[in-house]
């Protein structure tokens, strides 16, 4: 297997990796489709949240949260109880993953989906042979057991500690802001906790090294996410974008912060009132970008559906059926992640 963190700096973009002009990130300097009129996601304090005995500045924050939901389908969160350290440890140790020589990378090397932990190069969702600027890690990260950790590289030495802490502070975030979601829905605090979000916990580590012509290529083309909650570390390098209003905002790192984003789960259980937002990942010329996503899955078994909280049969009639989780994965692979297409298989139809 190829991988572009041990290729040689590349002087022009390889044919592989160009994509049809069609399918581009028609690139501005600011790296959006055109001025973004002063636009950003909100930032969301959490810290208000956290003080004890105040309700009030409590549910704030929820609804703070649905607000930017329903306008963005993303946000960012500042103040979120997980530390610095933790965040930069395990970046630190996944960094080192990547830059370490390939021959030790090799045994992890696989595009076996069933693995619980492996290293690829991505080709894109629509099955061709263009492949995006990206190599990624994707592993099981929650819940944390000595089985588990077992699969994890022990090279670098810091990589199983620093992976386990982080893991845990980003599942707790997770069930922090899903239950914040809840109630500025006016739903019970703990209606997405079980089935809902008690699937196995994974992980996307993208690595993007420096592209010699980002105009030609992507990290990742336009997508909506399959699962409930994405909680993101984008680090300090911009690249990520998310559609709004027809166009493509950049989203800008704000120090210290998450990016929270729904996926199609949301969007069905809500009713549509929380939208799984297309995003996309575009490259630079000047420096590597490495994101983290931490993807709160349901179990597979977990019978889904709009909640009857969100449901009105005169002004807000269902939107989608009942499925259990594993026909949505199924579905989801078919339909090579487009939003449509995968939705239209589960969207109730009226004449």
């Amino acid at each position: 297997m190829e991988l572009l963190c041990n290729a040689p700096a590349h002087a022009s973009v390889p044919d592989r990796y160009v994509f049809p002009p069609e399918k581009r990130a028609a690139l501005q300097l600011d790296g959006v489709d055109g001025p973004d009129d002063g636009v950003t996601l909100p930032v969301v304090d959490m810290h208000r949240a956290a003080l004890s005995g105040d309700d009030g500045l409590r549910r704030r924050v929820a609804e703070e949260i649905v607000r930017a939901g329903k306008e963005f389908g993303f946000f960012q969160v500042v103040n979120h109880g997980v530390g610095e350290d933790v965040v930069r440890g395990f970046r630190d140790a996944a960094a080192e993953f990547f830059a370490m020589p390939v021959e030790e990378k090799l045994p992890y090397c696989s595009d076996d989906q069933s693995k619980p932990f492996r290293l690829a190069s991505s080709t894109s969702y629509d099955k061709s042979e263009t492949r995006y600027w990206r190599d990624y890690l994707k592993l099981q990260c929650h819940p944390v057991s000595d089985e588990l950790v077992g699969h994890w590289p022990a090279e670098p030495t810091s990589f199983r500690p620093r992976l386990a802490e982080f893991s845990e502070a980003a599942h707790e975030l997770a069930q922090t802001l899903l239950s914040l979601i809840a109630e500025g829905l006016g739903l019970r605090a703990d209606f997405f906790a079980g089935d809902l979000s008690g699937g196995e916990t994974q992980m996307n580590v993208n690595y993007y090294p420096p592209c010699p012509d980002p105009s030609l290529t992507l990290g990742l083309l336009p997508h909506c996410d399959r699962h409930l909650l994405t909680v993101l570390s984008q680090g300090d390098v911009a690249g990520l974008q998310a559609r709004y209003n027809g166009r493509w905002l950049l989203v800008r790192p704000v120090p210290g912060a998450f990016v929270i984003n729904f996926g199609h789960q949301m969007e069905i259980v809500t009713n549509g009132a929380l939208a799984s937002v297309e995003h996309r990942a575009i490259t630079n010329s000047a420096v590597a970008r490495m994101s983290v996503a931490t993807l709160i899955m349901p179990t597979m078994e977990c019978h889904i559906g709009p909640a009857p909280e969100m449901v009105d049969e005169v002004t807000n009639p269902a939107k989608f059926r009942e499925f259990e989780f594993s026909e949505f994965m199924e579905a989801y692979n078919t339909a090579a992640a487009s939003r449509e297409d995968v939705l239209d298989s589960f969207r109730i139809h009226r004449d």
